[in-house]
């Protein structure tokens, strides 16, 4: 049940951009809870003790948004295909104001989409498979992790000129859009686009041979999402940015290496690979920091900050030398799996993973309560056991586990532990911050830090192919490990990368030129990982709690909790075993099975082969 929130995920969640709106205002102007409404005790027996719930949602500080857009358009413009709102549909319309906006339809039907391709952008509740119906490769297959390859474009509920335009050679349309100057993107093209936006609350990547991934194959929920590889590697160095080579191929087609470097590159990378198996190379620097060990590794100054920032990824101050090696065979034991970098970006944003899991936990007869409050949890006295919940209709819901988001938990519990904070930015820009021959590329960046003390910022930059933002603007993370204000935290980095758009500036990002900020947000989020279970006060014994994003790039974190949190309550159980396949089901009765349909089974290939299939079926021309 989420008692607090209309939307699933919490701070996984993911948003339109109206939507986005709408959490902004409520964060912004949280109201102050009403009286405690105590009716809940009544139903209390003698030998139970009641622990209140939170109320409010407390995770979200500091949110600050900008709009650099031009706004000259009217401030009501609302969102392609959005339904009316509440108050419209309350007030009753005459028939001149019906004749006059039949007028306007009929004036604008020539410019505006069609109400069935309006209602066809993707908002925050839509389904993955949506895109199927344009392009039938994308249902092949399904019981893998679908990976879209950066030639491939998908199609984003696109008018039939679009789809035909996509499906062009990326070479020739990029030169035929370097002709033309880019229309500057106006407040109010935002607002009637918002649909095709998906901005995630948190940023994150899938590592390709994470625990998220493997776990996404073995439970099958991967046939509810699609992914994208990440196609580019960044680094951010005396004032540039440029592109790391990766992989061998990279490596030795690099024009940013001299050919000694390529060679102390490969031989360093080589080793990280099976370090373990050459202790003499590091056992001397092993309380060393990683940055430290790099230096004896007879490495110019040009490849210590490649591997640091952009291979390893790791903090200069705080990284010792066997962490950063870890990090280092992590990212090239990713390599290769299903492209060129080591990671994955789910289309449609971060958001779309708990809604796969919600999804499969729904088949198997899941149910989730939106807007349901939960008042309090019931205690035996005796046992300090939790019994039960009531809800704010006096029901009581016995269970033998309860598993509790830390939000919710009461300042009484929670009066001794002690939180860390994530400083987020959401920009949305007209340009990329690295041109290149093609405008879609997803793109991670890892910004040093400017200041002694302060952390690494990650940035991750998505293009409109990965369905999170409209076209010709690109959606832009940034996060790390708070130390002030999300904005105080960033803007610095921000303001090395980005202009804001003014009436009077120029028309997109042009060559040499930083691409423009049309809207951002700032803000702060709660870190409520690697608490310890004993820094809660009276928690029941069959409480679990569970915390909200963590501030590192990858999902190991969450899917360990999961996991562990799992085992407590069922040792004896699989988690998340595969769902068995519809032949194998035994039904009531007679025990007899249905018939064969005569339709081929792909689950009974191995997830492996046939995620090889997709890629190699979904590669499209190589890029330049």
């Amino acid at each position: 049940m989420d008692a607090k929130r209309s939307y699933y995920g919490g701070n996984w969640a993911s948003f339109s951009f109206s939507g986005l709106l709408s959490w902004i205002k409520e964060n912004q102007e949280r109201a102050v809870p009403c009286e405690e409404n105590t009716a809940w005790k009544e139903l209390i027996l003698e030998n139970e003790e009641g622990i209140p719930l939170n109320k409010v949602d407390q995770t979200i500080q500091n949110v600050e948004y900008f709009c650099y857009a031009s706004q000259d358009s009217p401030e009501d413009v609302e969102e392609a295909g959005a339904l009316p709102k509440m108050s419209a549909l309350v007030t009753s319309a005459s028939s001149e104001i019906v004749e006059e906006v039949s007028a306007a339809l009929e004036a604008d039907k020539e410019t505006l989409p069609s109400e069935d391709q309006s209602l066809g952008a993707n908002g925050e509740e839509t389904c993955p498979e949506s895109i199927a119906q344009y392009d039938p490769d994308c249902t092949a297959d399904k019981d893998s992790v679908e990976v879209t390859s950066p030639g491939e474009k998908c199609c984003d509920s696109a008018t039939p000129d679009q789809l035909v335009s996509e499906t062009e050679n990326s070479e020739s349309a990029s030169l035929t859009e370097a002709t033309v100057e880019p229309k500057k993107i106006t407040y109010s093209q935002i607002v009637k686009e918002g649909r095709r936006f998906n901005i995630d609350l948190i940023s994150k990547l899938l590592y390709s041979r994470g625990l998220l991934i493997d776990l996404l194959i073995k439970s099958n929920v991967s046939r509810y999402a699609e992914f994208k590889n990440v196609t580019r590697i960044l680094a951010f160095r005396e004032g540039r940015v440029e592109q790391v080579p990766c992989s061998r191929a990279d490596v030795f087609n690099s024009k940013q290496l001299t050919m000694v470097e390529k060679r102390m590159l490969m031989r360093f990378l080589t080793f990280c690979l099976d370090f373990e198996q050459h202790p003499d190379e590091y056992q001397a620097q092993k309380e060393c920091k990683f940055s430290d060990y790099l230096k004896t590794q007879k490495l110019t100054p040009n490849l210590q900050h490649f591997i640091l920032h952009s291979i390893a990824m790791v903090s200069e101050a705080n990284c010792y030398t066997i962490d950063g090696l870890k990090a280092t065979q992590k990212f090239l034991q990713c390599l290769g799996r299903y492209g060129n970098t080591p990671f994955l970006f789910p289309l449609y944003g971060q958001g779309e993973i708990p809604q796969c899991f919600c999804r499969m936990c729904a088949v198997f007869g899941g149910i989730y309560c939106l807007r349901h409050s939960v008042q309090c949890l019931v205690v035996d006295k005796e046992t300090r056991r939790c019994k039960a919940i009531i809800d704010h209709f006096g029901q009581r819901i016995s269970a033998n586990y309860f598993v509790v988001e830390d939000s919710y938990l009461s300042e009484e519990i929670c009066a001794h532990v002690s939180y860390r904070q994530i400083s987020r930015a959401i920009l949305i820009t007209d340009g990329s911050i690295l041109k290149s021959g093609s405008d879609q590329q997803i793109s991670i960046l890892t910004i040093p830090p400017m200041k002694l003390g302060q952390p690494p910022i990650c940035l991750i930059e998505l293009c409109s192919s990965t369905m999170t933002c409209m076209k010709n603007t690109y959606l832009v993370h940034l996060t790390c490990s708070s130390v002030k204000t999300a904005k105080e935290d960033l803007e610095p980095a921000v303001e090395q990368l980005f202009t804001e758009a003014t009436e009077t500036g120029s028309k997109g990002a042009g060559e040499g030129q930083k691409p423009q900020i049309l809207w951002s947000v700032y803000f702060n989020m709660r870190d409520s990982s690697d608490i310890a279970r004993t820094s809660y006060d009276n928690l029941p014994s069959n409480v679990y709690v569970c915390s909200g994003p963590d501030s590192a790039l990858g999902n190991d974190y969450a899917v360990k909790q999961a996991e562990a949190i799992f085992q407590e309550m069922f040792p004896k159980e699989e988690f998340c075993p595969p769902p068995p396949n519809p032949e194998d089901i035994i039904y009531d009765g007679d025990g007899s099975q249905p018939e064969d349909p005569g339709f081929g089974n792909p689950s009974e290939d191995k997830p492996e082969t046939i995620l090889e299939k997709n890629i190699e079926e979904k590669k499209g021309p190589p890029e330049e």
